[in-house]
């Protein structure tokens, strides 16, 4: 009974003998850390943690001091070669048949995550209040530029002269299109009960047109995620902007692949809300990965890793996934990124 109660709990139990093998993991601490607790049981902590040095002296010290420890926000690296930012308590437990070591884990990344998207969202709204301002202010003026030109283009006598009013008005077309993309989309999303299968079809189509041929594409849906309520054509520019990043990061990889995955994802905070069931969408990739120096800034404005770049794709893309409740996320390290979509269900039904 006392197992099937730990079994259920959200925190993460580890049972360690005096030395550090693992005695009993309850199910939350087997879905963090990615193992089984058969396979893993009377192995070394060393063999679920990769970096579990400093973890390891703690648990010795606690062992024969009899004290309890804790940690805050400490990050380890899994087997699985993911990263887990937790707080830790240590409890040793001695009895006759020995001493022993309670573990108990508390997850973080999906709170920090919370709070940083939570941040970064409040930042961009500021942003593009700001954007929206400036672009107005900046959109009169070249109005009145371009019907200048045209007018001083009806007067000139040669077209060499009309050549430099053909330019003037040129340059005010491309300067009033990138302020367009700045304010984002001219209209509300028009949602629909939409099979998030074909938008991915579809940027899939559009983007092996634009790839190079060596470049590899995979597909790995859940057939059992129902309609989401969607505007069809954002979302295809959505998918499509982080698709088409994704496929020019990869310029030069050796062995260049592309992956689109679906999967639900269950009780799900985006924002203040937490969502039953949300679509989760990954465009994952196998290039370089984002610098550092962007990570905190990426969905921001005129952000780009890229000389060529206009830094506007993803900032669109995660404005039309706000107007839809829904969230774009990162991760990324040399030789993976991976981009999350998610989307509430709950508001298709």
């Amino acid at each position: 009974m006392t197992q099937d109660i730990i079994n259920h709990l959200n925190i993460c139990i580890l049972e360690l003998d005096d030395q550090l093998r693992l005695l009993f993991l309850n199910a939350a601490a087997e879905n963090l850390l990615e193992v089984s607790g058969n396979q893993v049981r009377d192995h070394h902590i060393g063999d679920v943690f990769q970096t579990a040095g400093e973890l390891e002296s703690i648990l010795f010290d606690a062992l024969i001091t009899g004290q309890s420890f804790t940690g805050r926000k400490v990050t380890f690296e899994l087997v699985s070669g993911h990263v887990i930012t937790c707080d830790y308590f240590i409890t040793p437990i001695r009895s006759e048949a020995g001493t022993k070591a309670i573990v108990e884990l508390y997850p973080l990344d999906r709170y920090l995550k919370i709070d940083r998207d939570e941040s970064i969202s409040t930042q961009q709204q500021i942003t593009r209040q700001m954007i929206r301002g400036l672009a107005h202010e900046i959109k009169n003026p070249l109005g009145g530029i371009r019907g200048s030109a045209q007018l001083l283009e009806r007067q000139l006598a040669t077209e060499d002269l009309r050549a430099y009013t053909e330019i003037i008005i040129a340059e005010t077309d491309r300067l009033t299109a990138l302020v367009d993309r700045l304010l984002g989309p001219k209209s509300l999303p028009q949602p629909s009960l939409t099979n998030i299968h074909e938008v991915l079809e579809r940027v899939r189509t559009l983007i092996e047109l634009e790839a190079d041929p060596d470049l590899e594409f995979r597909t790995d849906y859940d057939p059992s995620i129902p309609e989401v309520s969607i505007d069809p054509e954002l979302m295809v520019q959505v998918i499509l902007n982080v698709a088409r990043n994704a496929m020019q990061s990869l310029e030069g990889t050796p062995s260049a692949c592309l992956v689109f995955t679906t999967r639900v994802d269950r009780q799900f905070t985006i924002g203040t809300t937490q969502h039953r069931l949300v679509a989760k969408i990954d465009i994952v990739d196998n290039g370089p990965g984002i610098p550092d120096e962007l990570k905190h800034h990426l969905f921001y404005p005129m952000i780009t890793g890229r000389p060529d770049g206009t830094g506007l794709g993803l900032s669109v893309a995660q404005s039309i996934v706000h107007q839809h409740h829904g969230l774009i996320e990162f991760e990324s390290r040399p030789g993976s990124t991976t981009f999350s979509i998610f989307l509430p269900l709950e508001l298709s039904t």
